[in-house]
């Protein structure tokens, strides 16, 4: 079926990656999406924009020179004391009147905790379709972004096109798109905005903020060397092997998704479509299967060593190495192995 888009929907140009400003910092998926932006809007013969919003100040000033550095033609910036923290009423109001006023085709944010929010209150706002967490970003032979996310509980992918609506909104997971290149590119046009807003019309006022910067909670999605395992492994006892090999390599450790609905390991250290999506350079998967919800998580890997009894396991389809063996004896060998070369002077502690 040919796609046409409507009349009053032409003068929607150009692509908008949101940059999640919070607390001073901007979030790494903010940049891997200027990037996959930036080949969105090469294909399509437009500009690259960052929408900037945020406090007066420093940090946001740097949101803005990183913004170009990462790709961005030019900057919509929209400063005001009311967005000094996330608030959805403010953030929503500002990001849909940025977009009501300069119309942009396409709009991309982080599938974040902010993120979510702020893309489906958008998204409502404006009448318009969004497409969450995808895991690859097109552009059809019409100029129609075609986002693809997984569907069916993962078992499936879907390609999704917002053909009667403007602008085309999608969020992607941290980690799903390469992180680009910086480069010292000069900042260049930036477009300022007002906010027609008062802090007496807003509902939700901040009293103070807690740090976790103390917390426990795994960061995989941004760890360099991740060992995670399966129902291969046998019993929750058997942890303690993937939890030795990481700690004697320097890497996280993870798992499946039926690993923690047997109650193994906690949900912050899943991995895959309903869980966390990484791109380490190592990764190892010690009796995983490797089904499309798994593998939509990991396979931006550098490296991947697949361990699996079965020589048909749908994980050698996409691992770069594959051991048929089992981890359970495999994984203390590796370890020994790894401690020897990465520690010959030493010993390292292993839990057993």
């Amino acid at each position: 079926m040919k796609k046409e888009l409507p009349e009053h929907f032409r003068e929607y140009r150009h692509v908008w990656v949101f940059m999640e400003l919070e607390r001073g910092q901007v979030h790494p998926v903010s940049f891997e999406l200027l990037g996959e932006g930036r080949r969105l809007a090469d294909q399509l013969g437009v500009q690259l924009a960052g929408a900037v919003l945020g406090p007066p100040g420093e940090a946001t000033s740097h949101a803005v020179t990183e913004a170009f550095a990462y790709g961005a033609d030019l900057v919509y910036l929209l400063e005001t004391p009311l967005l000094t923290d996330y608030r959805n009423e403010p953030f929503t109001k500002a990001l849909t009147d940025l977009v009501v006023t300069y119309k942009p085709e396409i709009l991309l944010l982080g599938a974040t905790t902010l993120g979510r929010d702020l893309a489906g209150s958008v998204a409502t706002t404006l009448l318009t379709g969004l497409t969450a967490d995808c895991t690859e970003l097109d552009v059809d032979t019409d100029g129609s972004l075609a986002a693809t996310r997984p569907t069916f509980g993962g078992s499936l992918l879907c390609t999704i096109y917002t053909l009667n609506c403007r602008p085309q909104m999608a969020t992607v997971r941290p980690r799903v798109m390469r992180m680009p290149l910086r480069t010292n590119k000069p900042v260049g046009r930036v477009i300022r905005h007002d906010l027609p807003m008062v802090e007496e019309e807003i509902a939700t006022k901040v009293l103070g903020f807690l740090s976790d910067g103390k917390s426990e909670t795994a960061n995989l999605a941004y760890a360099d060397v991740v060992v995670a395992g399966g129902l291969g492994l046998g019993a929750a006892e058997n942890l303690r092997l993937l939890t030795n090999l990481a700690r004697t390599i320097g890497g996280e450790y993870g798992c499946s998704r039926p690993l923690v609905q047997k109650g193994w390991m906690p949900v912050d250290r899943q991995i895959g479509q309903t869980g966390k999506t990484i791109r380490p350079k190592l990764y190892i998967a010690a009796g995983i299967s490797g089904a499309i919800q798994h593998r939509v998580g990991v396979e931006g890997a550098d490296l991947i060593l697949a361990v699996n009894t079965d020589p048909n396991a749908p994980i050698f389809e996409f691992a770069h190495l594959g051991v048929v063996a089992d981890a359970i004896g495999l994984l203390p060998t590796l370890t020994e192995v790894f401690s020897r070369r990465l520690a010959p002077r030493g010993r390292v502690k292993l839990v057993t």
